[in-house]
């Protein structure tokens, strides 16, 4: 019996050992045919240790702050120390228990898995990266799925090889999906809860690790799976529970907090700086292309490159209140007005003009090229523009879902003030505020750089300083104030020109001081006849103007049409001693790995005395004291017609120029303390669109109003250091500027009356 039984044994070992050899070898050939690449190609040994991960550009601002990326994926990484503990703690305890045991495949949880369907899975973080990043396609088939899960054995086993558990943790969470564009632990940071990584709270951590099983289905951000994610963050304190990271009393606490998320979505339309962010990116794309010619290549989008910018977070973030808080309130008092306008919005046009105005808006819309890109016929097209469509607009109490035709978005986008801001660092021509208009998604055209307006009487300062510097001429000189005729040829006038004063007022006769402050045509016109409008374009060229200036009597007026950026640039040299220091908008910009591959340097040159840019600062201080701007200085209330609730009474040294053209069609605000020069324009997308009267149309109402909010705003941040001193002066001034004395040195009658043409 013992003999039969211990031959039974032999027997059943010899059979065990052999199948288990036979099992061990297929499972072995089996594993190798899978690594040569029979059922597919694994990665290399180099994909491994360097996987492909496209990173975003980041936009940082001069204090810190990331203001936007540019990407095909919104994804910033992190480094392992940038990794909240109780992040790590929640990850482990919910997605990994034995992470730090294993070698990329955990046995145990396999076969609790074969075994026991449906009491946990089998993947480890490891094995879930290997996943994400060399087998994201899931097969529905069960034999092709067998076979993919045992190729991430193999990845998971050569990426335990090649990174530490550290390493792996931080390209895991680097590597997540959260979707609403948020890829990476950082980025799900900042649009599911708005704020920096490093200051999650452990139940804010719980809900990205709770996101990790299916981000979609658990997501917080979506209404009706808000419940699954609830459950799923409380299971992720049961498991920090369950593996001592935190007590119990912690758990049944913090399963009672409420979900809850500070959504704050990331893209081209939202956040801060977006019409400065696009102004950097086709910057970006041109230095790109510039260095590819030598060498050099980078990707914008996919390199995770380090844009150091100009702008200051703080002062923008006031810049865009500023701009929206009044704009906002300029446009209720604009459609009240157009209640009563039978042409609505637009003055003085024909019927045929304002139809010309409206397809010319609809020819070069994208919608409209498009269709004629694909062969679409003209009525094919108008039945298009014409055709009633579900659509969301732009409005000041948020969007509106509404259903309109093409056209008629058109002309409801027609009614919409549009207006623009850029502040700029006299000293070193660094860009710190830049509002290209008040909705970057629905008004896309940057009032900033883009734009070209008539500039109207923020183009006279350059005119004086002209004339101070080329005939040596003193704020005291004194001009008459009376019509008189440039004639046709002269000064390449196309016709006799007679300029009159805004307010029709002429006679007596008028200081330099007196005519900037109150605005006076008549005698910007008889300092450009003194001179010539070509010294003048010249002048105006080496303060910053880009743009052609036409040479012709009017330019004295502000009839040329320019930017608010080359405006603001032309200003800022005043304000920096006659130094013009050319805009800058980015300081530095690094590779993913902090190494600078190119820093700017502002560009400077002196281009105007000291003295005489002192003196042209007097004039513009005399426009804030007693002058078109006065209501800075003043306790006037603007809440009857703009609605900024307080009286602006500003104390500190101010110099400025406001700016309105014909038919109140732009309003311009120009203003300087020593270390900040900001301007301001407001306007209809159409010149034909604006206020009837001069009262709510003028430089003053139209703009002057964002300038104060912007500033004050400004001046209340303690932690900016805006200047509220006065303009240096220069040492031995030569030239005088007290025009209250009697002397008769200081009534010197330049052109006189019997000179007039």
């Amino acid at each position: 019996m013992r003999k039969k039984l211990s031959t039974n044994i032999k027997f059943l070992l010899f059979w065990t050992l052999r199948i288990t050899t036979l099992f061990t070898l297929i499972v072995a050939l089996f594993f190798l045919s899978i690594s040569l690449g029979f059922f597919g190609n694994l990665p290399s040994i180099r994909e491994i240790k360097n996987p492909k991960l496209n990173l975003a550009s980041e936009i940082i601002s001069s204090d810190g702050v990331v203001i936007g990326k540019l990407g095909v994926e919104n994804r910033t990484s992190v480094s392992y120390y940038q990794l909240p503990k109780h992040l790590i703690n929640a990850l482990i305890a919910t997605e990994d228990e034995r992470f730090f045991n294993h070698g990329g495949v955990d046995l145990r949880s396999t076969a609790r898995a074969i075994f026991k369907p449906g009491t946990g899975g089998a993947s480890t973080i490891t094995q879930q990266l290997a996943k994400n990043l060399f087998t994201k396609d899931v097969s529905r088939s069960t034999t092709k799925r067998v076979f993919q899960k045992m190729k991430e054995w193999l990845i998971a086993a050569e990426i335990e090889r090649n990174y530490t558990k550290k390493e792996i943790i931080t390209i895991y969470l680097n590597n997540q999906d959260f979707v609403f564009n948020a890829v990476g632990i950082e980025s799900a940071a900042k649009i599911y809860f708005g704020k920096d990584l490093k200051d999650l709270k452990v139940e804010e951590s719980a809900v990205l690790v709770a996101m990790l099983k299916n981000p979609v289905l658990y997501n917080p951000n979506i209404k009706k799976f808000r419940e699954n994610c609830l459950k799923r963050r409380n299971l992720v304190f049961y498991q920090m529970y369950r593996n001592n990271f935190i007590t119990k009393k912690e758990k049944d606490s913090l399963q009672q907090l409420p979900l809850k998320i500070t959504y704050s979505p990331e893209t081209h339309y939202n956040g801060l700086a977006t019409y400065f962010r696009s102004h950097v990116q086709k910057f970006m794309l041109a230095w790109v292309k510039e260095k590819k010619l030598i060498g050099k290549h980078y990707d914008l989008y996919r390199d995770g490159l380090k844009i150091y910018v100009t702008i200051d977070s703080r002062m923008q973030q006031h810049a865009e209140k500023a701009l929206y808080r009044h704009l906002s309130n300029l446009q209720h008092h604009f459609n009240e007005e157009q209640k009563n306008n039978k042409t609505s919005p637009f003055y003085n046009l024909t019927s045929s003009e304002i139809k010309a105005i409206y397809n010319n808006a609809k020819v070069n819309s994208y919608r409209y090229k498009k269709l004629k890109k694909t062969g679409k016929t003209y009525s094919e097209i108008e039945k298009v523009f014409n055709t009633k469509t579900n659509m969301k607009v732009f409005s000041y109490k948020g969007e509106i879902d509404t259903i309109m035709s093409p056209m008629d978005s058109i002309k409801y986008y027609k009614t919409f003030l549009r207006s623009g801001l850029l502040s700029m660092e006299p000293g070193t021509g660094h860009v710190k505020a830049w509002v290209g208009g008040v909705d970057f998604k629905y008004f896309k055209y940057d009032a900033v750089a883009k734009q070209k307006r008539q500039v109207g009487s923020t183009f006279k300062p350059f005119v004086y300083a002209t004339a101070i510097e080329k005939l040596n001429i003193s704020p005291c000189h004194v001009y008459e104030n009376k019509l008189f005729t440039i004639p046709k040829g002269r000064h390449g006038a196309k016709e006799d020109w007679t300029p009159n004063n805004a307010d029709y007022s002429t006679g007596g006769f008028m200081d330099l001081k007196t005519a900037i402050a109150k605005s006076v045509n008549i005698i910007s016109a008889r300092l450009i006849d003194a001179l010539s409008p070509e010294q003048v374009a010249d002048f105006s060229y080496n303060l910053g103007i880009k743009n052609n200036i036409p040479i012709t009597p009017s330019i004295a007026l502000g009839t040329v049409d320019l930017t608010l950026l080359e405006m603001v640039n032309a200003y800022s040299t005043f304000a920096n001693k006659g130094m013009r220091s050319n805009p800058i908008i980015i300081t530095k910009i690094e590779d993913k790995h902090g190494n600078e591959i190119q820093r700017f340097k502002t560009e400077k040159k002196q281009v105007l005395s000291e003295e005489s840019a002192y003196i042209i600062l007097e004039l513009l201080k005399g426009v804030i004291i007693n002058g078109s701007a006065s209501r800075l200085k003043s306790n006037w209330n603007s809440a009857g017609i703009l609605n900024t609730g307080f009286p602006y009474e500003f104390q500190n040294s101010i110099a400025g120029k406001t700016g309105t053209t014909q038919n109140q069609s732009d309003g311009w605000f120009i203003g300087m303390v020593p270390n900040l020069v900001t301007g301001v324009w407001t306007g209809g997308e159409d010149r034909a669109t604006h206020f009837y009267g001069i009262a709510k149309g003028q430089g003053a109402t139209m703009a002057l109003p964002t300038w104060a909010i912007f500033m004050k705003k400004c001046y209340e941040d303690k932690t900016l250091n805006i200047s509220k001193k006065d303009f240096e002066k220069p040492e031995n001034l030569s030239i005088n500027i007290d025009c209250d004395s009697k002397s008769d040195e200081n009534k010197d009658l330049v052109i006189p009356s019997d000179t007039d043409f």
